[in-house]
């Protein structure tokens, strides 16, 4: 028996997404039904966020059709997640090579891809350097962070609770 369409399944067992370029990295599941996030019936923009606006963007269309409050905490905290990651790899990775965004399970997936090879690491800021602040708050408010490297770059793969 086939599932039915996104509009007729229970909320809870849909899944949205917003996939540019890569494919869903290794050890988080699929489930559900599928629906992009750009809403427009089945239009995709054209590559990966070029502006962590941009993908704060994304991921609020995600949210919205997964009927999370824009004015909730786990909204702030999903969006926060989401500045960040794509902040580091335009400031450290030289630019977003792929950005992938899934609501699916009560969880909001991102996975990430930049052309450096080099995993994030914590820093403590200075007066001549601040900042160091976004990868600890990436692992402290996601449930899960990933980091896979390859040769050419690496991908950052989160899971942040919905409910």
């Amino acid at each position: 028996m086939n599932p039915p369409p996104p509009s007729e399944a229970p909320l809870g067992s849909q899944r949205h997404h917003e996939d540019v370029a890569e494919a869903r990295p290794a050890g988080i599941g699929r489930t559900g039904t599928g629906r992009t996030s750009t809403g427009r019936a089945g239009t995709r923009p054209a590559g990966p966020p070029d502006t962590a606006a941009a993908a704060r963007e994304r991921v609020r269309e995600l949210l919205l059709l997964a009927g999370v409050s824009l004015d909730s905490i786990t909204a702030a905290d999903a969006l926060l997640v989401t500045s960040e990651l794509v902040t580091n790899a335009i400031r450290h990775g030289d630019g977003v090579t792929s950005f992938r965004a899934d609501v699916a399970d009560d969880l909001l997936l991102l996975s990430i891809a930049d052309a450096n090879p080099r995993p994030p690491a914590a820093r403590t800021g200075t007066v001549d350097h601040p900042g160091g602040y976004g990868w600890p708050l990436i692992q402290r408010l996601a449930e899960h962070v990933d980091c896979r490297t390859r040769p050419d770059g690496k991908t950052i793969t989160t899971a942040l609770r919905l409910n």
